[in-house]
């Protein structure tokens, strides 16, 4: 008589890709989280950042930004995101429109691809792939806190500069460049 041995089955558990909505809402309960939003340190003159685990293998941070402070002009390559206000107010200036992707260093943009949008703590928003946008901290006082959560993990960020009409891709970072 023989004897064989037993075979495990072990499915994989397949997680779900996080949509826009899903990113929204980790980045709503984390944001409602006060003691890790008070854990964040502030610094007085530079942003500050922990990386967070986001749902379903997307990336996530928790940023304090000290007044005046921003972004600059940047997009997200291929990832789909949210963010939201956890405390202060942050302000967000984007561009309507879909950019080529590659093989262009300097747009003119058309008079009427400007967004601005205001975000309170408790307020934030979602965006598809290569939204190009700058976030600022407008406050000359007070410091503000949000989250951001991206999925992909972010592959890379384009910076940009702009002179009125005119946006020049000005560099390209990769995860190794922030981490």
């Amino acid at each position: 008589m023989s004897v064989s041995p037993a075979v495990s089955s072990v499915s994989a558990v397949s997680v779900p890709t996080p949509t826009q909505a899903d990113l929204l809402e980790f980045v709503r309960r984390t944001a409602a989280d006060a003691e890790l939003i008070n854990s964040l340190p502030l610094d007085p003159e530079g942003r500050t950042w922990v990386r967070l685990e986001g749902p379903g293998g997307s990336e996530a941070w928790l940023i304090g930004w000290p007044p005046g402070s921003g972004t600059g002009w940047h997009d997200h390559a291929e990832s789909i995101g949210a963010f939201l206000t956890a405390a202060g107010e942050l302000k967000e200036n984007s561009l309507a429109a879909r950019l080529p992707t590659d093989g262009w260093k300097t747009l003119e943009l058309s008079e009427d691809v400007d967004r601005e949008r205001r975000l309170p703590a408790g307020k934030g928003r979602t965006f598809g792939r290569h939204h190009v946008h700058e976030v600022l901290n407008e406050s000359t006082e007070h410091h503000a806190i949000s989250v951001h959560a991206y999925y992909p993990p972010l592959p890379q960020i384009r910076r940009y500069s702009r002179s009125g009409p005119i946006l020049r891709l000005e560099q390209v970072e990769r995860p190794e460049d922030w981490q």
